[in-house]
């Protein structure tokens, strides 16, 4: 006899072979939670490898989603509930389940050979030698359900075996009284032009749904109520797909045509794939044949007076930096995006890591400074890359916009903004500034040291651009050694007027003066959250802030810093912030890093907070 259970919050991890459709149905059950009202957080883990051999530990691929009737800021430290679709998926993440939590087992995926190649030693079965009695195990042989649902069907073996993550989703969708509508509408839009596949779908949906009303097994039914989130008009949104949406908001806002030069490379390469689907905005989006030319070209969109954005992760960016460093000494607006992932070389291209801040800040020929913003979630992404625009074109520079794997391929809800309520985006002309009869200099500053931007072609506002120095407000060649000594210090000058006209920085949580301040940048954000709460639920004196303007940084952060005993800086690298924090403010500031492919827990963060404050 089944019974229903309320919980307020939810962390599912689905785990199976990258070609079991995790990926899929974890973002389906996201979708239909967020739908349903729920505050949402995920977190997909793809394999390292592209194709690793199937049923092996290189070949889990994971996705976890935090679900709940409470704000959520991560995806959860530990899961409640593990779904395995075969061996290799349980001897990988069964150290992410907590104790007594609910397994939910594929008995198809633990075969002989299945437990052979996830390297079990001969003879030991995990569903058979009591190893997870201390959890509650649900075995279900999806494997042969699926296969005797779609009999007759006309389907091959593979694509019978393919649809089997259907089942999974559907036994889900009953456990916690979640509505099939959203996936069967999914399913009959991806399948319109093959109505074979549309029948199968539905039919193993709802088989797997059906399951849990017919099973002889006494199972426990679940109820998360929707979250008490403002009022408005929300989507599931990751943060690559948040990235794109800004980058056409700003180009729109400031009356721009927007060119995307970019070439692929994990996980950057959706934001190209959702910029290509929208040439009713007027984007222009070019897969060059390297990452020079990607950004190169997008210099070139700019000096023809177009919003010039290119993107990639760490390799790519080094490829890119020389040509920064020219549009720098052009002086024309352009973003570039950098998903960060880990590193050096080719290093983890499906994993995570913060692991570029100071190539971002320092990492060109020469004194080239360039402005640096980071986004803190997947829906932050759009307000911050929106933000980077707004600089790029407002100081006319080449600016950083900072992402990285766990928040570009994470999601959760977005109450997208109208169109209305953005910041305005200020362009301004050479032509329209130009007064009659003035002669015109292309790098005359006005009050924000900002050059006016010369679209070519314009009659009257000929003038020289390039690479080698040039002499102020001319723009004309030059080689003397006092005046490359002046752009330089002008140059640097420039990126430190931002300051002026970027927000001070606030305190996210606890109080403006204290014992310990944590400082964040990027995606550390949720954990730092959750784990900052925590503590001040238990009267700890910790406050937290986390920085979005990384370069110029905001004109009061000394200032909160004199208000500290002690300063923690959690990063998912081997330290970066923390130099730039110490060299700028010479505080004895403390670093917790993590440089795993993985972000961090809050649990993580909470611990290191209580060994500092516990330190007499």
């Amino acid at each position: 006899m089944e019974k229903t259970e309320t919980k307020q919050n939810v962390v599912i991890l689905f785990a199976g072979d990258s070609g079991d459709g995790i990926q899929l149905i974890g973002a389906q059950f996201t979708n239909t939670n967020a739908l349903f009202g729920n505050d949402v957080s995920t977190f997909p883990n793809f394999p390292a490898e592209i194709r690793a051999p199937q049923g092996t530990i290189p070949g889990v691929s994971g996705f976890q989603l935090h679900f709940g009737s409470v704000a959520l800021f991560t995806p959860g430290d530990i899961c409640d509930v593990l779904v395995v679709m075969n061996a290799a998926a349980l001897k990988t993440d069964l150290k992410n389940l907590k104790k007594g939590g609910t397994i939910i087992v594929n008995t198809g995926g633990f075969g002989p050979q299945n437990l052979k190649l996830a390297n079990y030693p001969v003879e030991v079965n995990p569903l058979l030698d009591h190893s997870l009695d201390q959890y509650r195990v649900i075995e279900i042989d999806v494997t042969k359900l699926t296969k005797k649902a779609l009999e007759g069907s006309g389907l091959g073996t593979k694509e019978i075996d393919r649809s089997k993550n259907m089942f999974v989703l559907g036994f889900i969708y009953w456990m916690y009284n979640r509505s099939l509508a959203n996936t069967i509408d999914f399913i009959e839009r991806k399948f319109r032009t093959q109505p074979e596949f549309i029948e199968s779908n539905i039919k193993i949906l709802k088989a797997g749904y059906n399951y849990g009303d017919i099973t002889e097994t006494p199972m426990t039914r679940y109820e998360v109520k929707a979250a008490p989130m403002p009022k408005g008009t929300y989507r599931s949104i990751t943060g690559n797909h948040a990235t794109a949406m800004g980058l056409i908001s700003a180009a729109n806002k400031a009356g721009l045509t927007l060119f995307y030069g970019s070439y692929p490379i994990t996980p950057a390469s959706d934001i190209l794939h959702e910029l290509a689907k929208h040439k009713n905005f007027g984007v222009k989006t070019f897969q060059a044949e390297d990452e020079i030319a990607a950004v190169t070209s997008a210099i070139g969109a700019a000096f023809g007076g177009s919003l010039g954005v290119t993107a990639s992760s760490g390799p790519g960016i080094a490829l890119k930096t020389e040509a920064i460093g020219l549009a720098l000494m052009l002086e024309l607006p352009l973003v570039i995006c950098n998903v960060q992932r880990g590193g050096p070389s080719t290093g983890l291209p499906t994993k995570t890591e913060q692991a570029d801040l100071l190539q971002a800040v320092y990492g060109r020929n020469g004194e080239a400074p360039v402005p640096v913003i980071a986004a803190y979630s997947p829906s932050d992404c759009f307000y911050t890359v929106y933000e980077a625009c707004r600089i790029a074109i407002e100081h006319m520079t080449p600016v950083f916009f900072l992402s990285d794997g766990f928040i570009a391929n994470g999601s959760e809800p977005w109450q997208f903004p109208h169109a209305e309520n953005l910041e305005k985006i200020n362009v301004k002309y050479a032509h329209n500034e130009l007064k009659e009869g003035e002669k015109f200099l292309p790098y005359k500053r006005n009050e924000k040291m900002t050059r006016p931007w010369a679209i070519p072609g314009t009659k009257g506002l000929e003038h020289r651009i390039g690479g080698l120095e040039k002499e102020n407000e001319t723009g004309n060649i030059s080689y003397d050694p006092d005046n490359h000594e002046f752009m330089v210090k002008l140059r640097a000058a420039r990126v430190e007027k931002i300051a002026d006209f970027i927000p001070l920085q606030t305190i996210d949580q606890g109080k403006d003066k204290g014992k310990l301040l944590v400082i964040g940048w990027g995606s550390t954000y949720g954990a730092i959250k959750t784990a900052v709460r925590e503590a001040l639920a238990e009267e700890v004196e910790v406050s937290h802030i986390h920085i979005k303007y990384l370069n110029p940084l905001p004109k009061n952060i000394g200032a909160i810093l004199e208000n500290f005993e002690q300063i923690l800086i959690p990063e998912m690298n081997n330290g970066q912030l923390i130099k730039i924090i110490r060299e700028k403010f010479l505080v004895d500031a403390k670093g917790l890093n993590k440089i795993k492919g993985m972000p961090f827990t809050a649990g993580e963060i909470k611990r290191k907070i209580s060994d500092i404050i516990n330190v007499k």
